[in-house]
């Protein structure tokens, strides 16, 4: 028990420590008093803020969660799943808007990802059902109008002679049937005409009866059977008869209607019994001639409807009908001809034009032939994938699977192989699936295989010769890349005609395997190459360009990077409304050619392929291509 003093003590310690005054007096408390006194009130702080907080009760976690939804840790972008930050905001790669970071479960397998029910609202994931149906697809075509070759005629001269007076001396002039064209001086046809109306005169003056006049009268149609084996018309010989003058020039008459397309003579002129004087050309009816590539050719049957319409006046559309496949293609531009057959009643659609073809291919050759929307589809290269939902899974499941697809028809895809009916495909959100199994580090179609299976790659024998002629091909498709990352349209127009040329005109000298697989590849390059370049607007000729990624990865990945120096892969799954193409650059920064200067840095780099060494599989490594052995 504490006693008075003690008590009196304690409180003067206390009112002394308390006490400002008693400092600026020089009155101390003793240093251990000091540290007892500075313990006694922390531990009196502890214990009201510990009661003060064991007073107010707690609301349950459950209640929290219900009053609103968790905020989310980070928000990341769908095209680089790389990219987290804490606030919303943009990409500072691409620039696209920051989305909320969907919380996943760690994938089960290699190519599944699951979802909670909150996390695929956040990532907008939308399903459709594989279902059976006939879909049609367009083909545009460039075309050009070209005469109809079965109504072409050409105005002869039915005698010899010299040309006195041309009528029609202009190419597009139109010319009626029994037009005068040109007058012609005939010795030949003078002659013959004056003998046969001396004949006639000497046939009246004989009498009819008479054996003079019989004689006459023999005479006289030998005259004029002359006169026609030398052409002419019964109609002038029956003037000649009531005129009973020769004349001195004879009439070339037009025995068709049409345009004037050529004019083969010229006022004094002499030409021979037969001679064309000027061609001509029904243009009621005309063809239109377009250039189909091969991957199009399936899609196109004699007898099809086509709707025509001219590049430069964009006026009313014309109907035609396919009348003729050319059986054999084009070597260099991998293309066949195709002629349209159009009425031309007014005259509208002129020989030399550029129209547009739009062909509506039904595909239904086979009936009930699966489908999928065209926006379920992700493309690596030539192949293509999917998102499938599993059904039945307790948690929102997908699994990435590869399928084969036909040409789209529409807005659907045909399923070749890969999928049944009543399965359910991702249509919407499958990029943002995909990121997450790449941060998982699972298969995703960033590592998907190339179109070359790796035993037939790694057998493939490749000189140093072969490999260095391929220079020039690779050179060529970094050239127009980069000029479509600069939007220079013109410089990667020329770049690529430059591409198919190269390509056309080089012979490899290496292993006989080796030129096989480059006559494939080259087959492959140059049409693209070829249809790009051709490519009227400016979007088809990305979409064209986008071809030529499968051809010159299949280079890099069968031959090797004949460069002296590193290339890189890449890819932009936001390209073609998200469909993703992929393209090959030099080294540096990304420079992305589907977009150009609006997304420049879109997209990410998948491989560096040094000088020498082939394109791997993602995370394989490089490898150098076997070299042909030496003597």
């Amino acid at each position: 028990m504490m006693t008075g003093n003690n008590a009196a003590d304690a409180k003067t310690e206390v009112e002394g420590g308390l006490d400002p005054t008693a400092k600026a007096s020089g009155a101390h408390a003793p240093a251990g008093r000091s540290r007892v006194y500075g313990a006694l009130v922390l531990t009196l702080v502890a214990c009201s803020f510990a009661m003060g907080r064991c007073s107010v009760p707690r609301a349950p976690v459950d209640a929290v969660a219900s009053e609103g939804e968790v905020e989310p840790r980070a928000y990341v972008c769908p095209m680089h799943p790389q990219i987290r930050l804490k606030s919303q905001g943009k990409c500072p790669v691409c620039g696209m808007d920051l989305a909320e970071e969907v919380s996943t479960e760690a994938p089960s397998s290699s190519d599944e990802i699951k979802l909670s029910e909150r996390s695929k609202a956040l990532a907008k994931v939308g399903v459709a059902e594989v279902e059976r149906s006939t879909g049609a697809r367009e083909l545009h075509l460039l075309g050009t109008v070209v005469p109809d070759e079965s109504r072409l005629r050409a105005v002869t001269s039915w005698t010899g002679g010299r040309i006195d007076k041309l009528v029609i001396r202009t190419t597009g002039a139109q010319v009626r049937r029994g037009q005068v064209v040109a007058e012609l001086y005939s010795p030949e046809l003078y002659a013959a005409t004056r003998d046969y109306l001396v004949a006639l005169n000497r046939s009246d003056e004989g009498g009819i009866g008479s054996a003079a006049g019989g004689w006459m009268d023999g005479a006289t149609r030998a005259a004029r059977a002359r006169l026609e084996l030398l052409g002419m018309q019964a109609a002038a010989i029956e003037r000649l008869e009531k005129s009973r003058k020769a004349p001195k020039t004879v009439k070339v008459r037009s025995q068709f209607s049409g345009t004037v397309i050529e004019r083969r003579v010229e006022t004094g002129n002499f030409v021979t019994a037969g001679a064309p004087l000027l061609s001509l050309a029904d243009l009621s009816r005309v063809w239109v001639e377009v250039e189909a590539f091969e991957s199009d050719l399936p899609l196109l049957t004699v007898g099809q409807e086509v709707t025509v319409t001219p590049s430069a006046t964009g006026g009313d559309p014309f109907s035609g009908t396919v009348a003729f496949i050319d059986p054999v293609l084009d070597v260099a531009a991998r293309t066949a001809k195709v002629r349209v057959e159009v009425s031309n009643p007014r005259g509208e659609l002129r020989p030399g034009m550029f129209v547009h073809a739009r062909v509506r291919s039904k595909l239904d050759a086979e009936p009930g032939l699966l489908s999928i929307p065209e926006t379920a589809v992700l493309w690596t290269g030539r192949r293509s994938i999917v998102y499938v939902e599993k059904p039945g899974a307790e948690m929102p499941t997908y699994a990435l699977r590869e399928v084969v697809v036909g040409p789209k028809a529409g807005s659907v895809y045909p399923v070749r192989s890969g999928l049944s009916e009543g399965e359910r495909v991702v249509t919407r959100g499958a990029f943002v699936l995909d990121a997450d199994l790449q941060l998982h580090g699972k298969t995703s179609m960033m590592d998907m295989e190339g179109d070359v299976d790796r035993a037939s790659r790694a057998s493939l024998v490749v000189t140093d010769g072969m490999l260095a002629s391929l220079e020039p091909v690779l050179r060529g498709y970094l050239d127009a890349q980069e000029a479509l990352a600069a939007d220079d349209l013109t410089r990667g127009r020329a770049a690529l005609d430059k591409l198919a040329t190269v390509a056309t005109d080089l012979t490899p000298d290496g292993t006989s395997k080796a030129t096989e697989q480059w006559d494939k590849i080259a087959s492959s390059l140059i049409g693209d190459a070829r249809r790009a370049h051709r490519a009227a607007a400016d979007a088809d000729l990305r979409s064209a360009f986008e071809d030529l990624n499968a051809p010159m990865t299949r280079l890099l990945s069968q031959f090797g990077n004949p460069l002296s120096e590193s290339v890189q892969t890449a890819f932009c799954p936001m390209a073609f409304d998200n469909r993703g193409a992929g393209w090959i650059q030099r080294t540096g920064s990304l420079a992305n050619p589907y977009y150009g200067a609006a997304m420049l840095r879109c997209g990410e780099v998948s491989a560096t392929v040094a000088s020498g060494e082939r394109l791997a599989r993602r995370g394989a490594g490089a490898a150098a291509p076997p070299q042909a052995e030496t003597q």
